[in-house]
C-alpha cells in the first residue's frame, strides 16, 4: 500500500518553515553587516551665544525662569558654522543644526540633537545624525552618531566634542569634533 499524501504534509510544511527561516536569517546578516568601514573625520564648530551674529538661542523655557544652560526645561536652537580648523577664516565645510535641552534638574547634562549638514568638500549633500546626553561640565563628551544622509547613509559610530577655546567675555567658543563614523 503507497502512503498517503497527508502523511508527509507536516514534515513538508516542517521543512518549509525551517528553510524560510534560514533564507530569512542569511537576508538579514548580508543587510546588516556589508563591507563597513571605519572613517574619523576631524572639524570645529564656531559656537556664539549673544549678539546680533548668535549661532546659538534660547526659544523656550520654564515660566518665571532664566533660560539659561543649566536651567532644567529650556530648548535652544543651534546654528553652528563647521569648518576644517580652529581659525574662523579657515575653509566652512558645513553647519550644526539642531537642538539642545537642559534636560538634568541640577543643571549638569544637555540632551543633543544635531545634524551636520555638509555642503562643502567630498560630503556636500550628506549629513550625519548626532543624539546623546552632554555632560556640561566637562571639557570632553560623547555622543551617538545614530545615522545620515547621502554619503553617511546608515552611519553609526560616536562623536567627541572637546572645547578647544572658549572666551567668557565675547560667549564664543570653538569646539572641537571628532567623528567615528562606522559605514
Amino acid at each position: 500500500m503507497a502512503p498517503s499524501p497527508t502523511k508527509f504534509m507536516p514534515f513538508t510544511t516542517l521543512l518549509l518553515i525551517i528553510s524560510i527561516m534560514v533564507s530569512a536569517s542569511n537576508g538579514n546578516d548580508q543587510v546588516s553587516r556589508p563591507n563597513q568601514s571605519e572613517t574619523t573625520l576631524v572639524f570645529y564648530l564656531h559656537d556664539v551665544t549673544t549678539g546680533p551674529n548668535a549661532t546659538v538661542a534660547a526659544v523656550i523655557g520654564l515660566k518665571d525662569k532664566v533660560w539659561s544652560y543649566i536651567t532644567f526645561g529650556t530648548i535652544f536652537v543651534v546654528d553652528d558654522p563647521v569648518h576644517l580648523s580652529p581659525s574662523v577664516s579657515s575653509t566652512q565645510v558645513g553647519r550644526a543644526q539642531g537642538l539642545l535641552t537642559a534636560s538634568a534638574l541640577d543643571g549638569s547634562n544637555v540632551n543633543v540633537i544635531l545634524s551636520v549638514v555638509f555642503n562643502n568638500l567630498e560630503y556636500s549633500g550628506s549629513t550625519i545624525e548626532i543624539q546623546g546626553i552632554s555632560r556640561q561640565r566637562e571639557n570632553y563628551r560623547e555622543l551617538s552618531i545614530v545615522s545620515g544622509t547621502g554619503k553617511f547613509r546608515f552611519a553609526r559610530g560616536f562623536a567627541s566634542l572637546e572645547t578647544s577655546f572658549y572666551d567668557a567675555s565675547t560667549t564664543r567658543s570653538v569646539i572641537r569634533l571628532t567623528l567615528n563614523v562606522i559605514l
